[in-house]
């Protein structure tokens, strides 16, 4: 797969110099970022970063599909975090040149919040602090960015399902975390994320997973089943459908 990508890459450095400009190329790598196609993307992402290792716009989107190459195409939990920390890498350097661009704030939550999914409970505290801070901020700078409001309604979710134990870790070690982190903030998340996002199916699963959380099940059927009347078209689509398959079995 390594070769492929170079392979890829030096072709598409050569089409940019000699058959398009880089707006063409940057034209491309976005519109198969829209359709989900990470794959087809990076290399893309990569010609432009190798050309312009400076541009925010190329080092934003660039991150986001790093990260989510990584979740959706990486084996081992040591590839994928390869592909996590390059993505919050990447992010980090966009804001540092951007303060202000939301897709930066967004694509360095998107990046934490992968690493966090298989970190320690200590790390995953330090960092709910950050994520936070990041994906408000991205709001702030973009109110209809539907990731960012999946990401904060994630956020509230994994705040309202800590343990007493980790509960008392953030008051005693982290002096408490930001307002909020309740399943009902989870699903107004959720819910602005759909009116934003209709069709991603991955909004309607986390709400009624957020359901599931709280022990309403009437609403969990209600939003699964929606999520499951939805398209399967694109690789991530593939995971949240088995996804939604495993909470149906645990609805009936």
């Amino acid at each position: 797969m390594k070769h492929f990508f170079s392979l890829c890459l030096i072709i598409l450095s050569l089409q940019q110099f000699e058959c398009q400009n880089t707006k063409d190329v940057y034209d491309k790598a976005l519109a198969l970022k829209a359709e989900f196609k990470y794959k087809e993307a990076l290399p893309y992402f990569q010609a432009l970063m190798k050309v312009d290792s400076n541009n925010i716009d190329f080092l934003s989107h660039g991150s986001q599909v790093y990260t989510r190459f990584g979740y959706l195409y990486m084996k081992t939990e040591t590839e994928k975090q390869n592909y996590f920390q390059r993505g919050e890498y990447l992010a980090k350097k966009a804001i540092s040149k951007d303060e202000k661009n939301a897709e930066a704030h967004y694509a360095y939550a998107l990046a934490l919040g992968r690493i966090n999914e298989n970190a320690s409970s200590k790390q995953k505290i330090a960092n709910a602090k950050l994520i936070r801070k990041e994906v408000d901020r991205a709001i702030e700078l973009n109110p209809k960015q539907a990731g960012a409001y999946h990401i904060l309604g994630r956020w509230h979710a994994t705040i309202a399902g800590f343990n007493a134990v980790e509960k008392a870790m953030i008051n005693t070690f982290f002096g408490g975390v930001p307002p909020g982190g309740s399943y009902d903030d989870a699903i107004k998340c959720f819910q602005t994320a759909i009116s934003l996002e209709p069709k991603n199916m991955i909004h309607q699963y986390e709400l009624a997973n957020t359901y599931y959380a709280m022990g309403n099940k009437a609403n969990a059927k209600t939003w699964l089943d929606k999520a499951m009347a939805l398209p399967v078209i694109s690789d991530d689509d593939k995971i949240v459908a088995e996804k939604c398959k495993d909470l149906k079995k645990k609805l009936d």
